[in-house]
């Protein structure tokens, strides 16, 4: 693999790792304030087709993102409402959410556009624009730093930057405010929390809402960024993905940054190779495709060390009196 090809394969896994590194701290502040959240993958399909739909009759992409991240933390909500206010059961009414996602965007994009469950392809305004970071152009020939600084780093859109960002800020906010390390109290003991005098109920619904941002993000990224429009079930299956990437990580931001650009990383070489030969065992296109599916299977089935959620993480909390 020579440098240039190094270079737009790198590029590609930071562009297709930005949806996943959203999903993943969403999924992780979630997490981590005792809401187990499996409707990542509906709410980023929801927030990918309003972005869209918006975005498209609109005609200014922002507009279309503000839209996404409303009925996304509305989801959010929902989710919060069954789990947190009525202590129902986590895992299902996140897998509600996501049956809920792939049947209402299909119905109602067919209702709106009349174009097979897809939006009309968005360009202009409507695309995110594509950002150059300042003195790549004068440094693109410089060794090693061009490649690196212009090659890879710049000329993506706004929220790819965005997502990098939320890495640190995620980190601080969960373990250096109090904000965060009530959240995290929550997640491990919400009755020491209680006698705190501090609301479970108000620290999960935060936790929630936030989720709702970061998923309403990645999808306005995947309808708008990454691709010019929606269409049917184009999350395949990012929501599980990103959740196997927290896992992987233990719940922790900076190890979420490497988990995600694995996967993407793993996405990036099966769209650029259609064969990739390992010690002489010739990996064909389709095999290349589902590495990143298998590796989350193995993530999932335990395989890569022991992972610890948080104690009172998937239980609902009842005061006691």
């Amino acid at each position: 693999m020579d440098m240039m090809v190094l270079v737009q394969v790198l590029e590609s896994t930071m562009r297709l790792a930005t949806p996943l590194l959203f999903a993943c701290l969403a999924g992780l502040i979630s997490e981590r304030a005792g809401v187990f959240d499996i409707g990542l993958e509906g709410k980023m399909l929801v927030a990918a087709f309003m972005a869209a739909s918006i975005a498209y009759v609109s005609g200014n992409v922002w507009i279309g993102v503000v839209a996404a991240v409303g009925v996304s933390v509305l989801m959010s909500l929902m989710h919060g409402l069954a789990s947190i206010t009525f202590r129902g059961n986590q895992l299902i009414s996140g897998v509600a959410i996501n049956f809920l996602a792939a049947g209402i965007t299909v119905v109602i994009a067919q209702n709106w556009f009349r174009q097979g469950g897809r939006t009309p392809s968005l360009s202009g305004d409507a695309r995110m624009a594509r950002i150059d970071l300042p003195f790549a152009t004068a440094l693109r020939d410089v060794p090693v730093i061009g490649p690196i600084y212009y090659g890879i780093l710049s000329g993506h859109a706004l929220l790819v930057y965005v997502a990098l960002l939320c890495v640190p800020l995620t980190w601080f906010m969960l373990f250096r405010t109090r904000f965060g390390l009530r959240l995290r109290a929550v997640g491990e003991n919400p009755a020491a929390v209680d006698t705190a005098g501090v609301s479970v109920v108000g620290l999960r619904y935060a936790a929630v809402a936030i989720c709702g941002v970061l998923c309403g993000l990645a999808g306005a990224y995947l309808s708008t960024g990454l691709s010019a429009g929606f269409v049917k079930d184009m999350t395949a299956g990012r929501g599980f993905i990103a959740l196997a990437a927290m896992i992987f990580a233990k719940w922790r931001p900076w190890h979420a940054l490497g988990a995600v650009f694995l996967f993407g990383l793993l996405e990036a070489v099966a769209n650029r190779f259609q064969s990739i030969d390992i010690l002489g065992v010739n990996l064909p296109v389709q095999a290349m495709q589902a590495l990143p599916y298998i590796l989350t299977v193995v993530i999932l089935a335990g395989f890569v060390g022991k992972a610890i959620p948080p104690r009172a993480g998937g239980a609902a909390y009842v005061k006691e009196h």
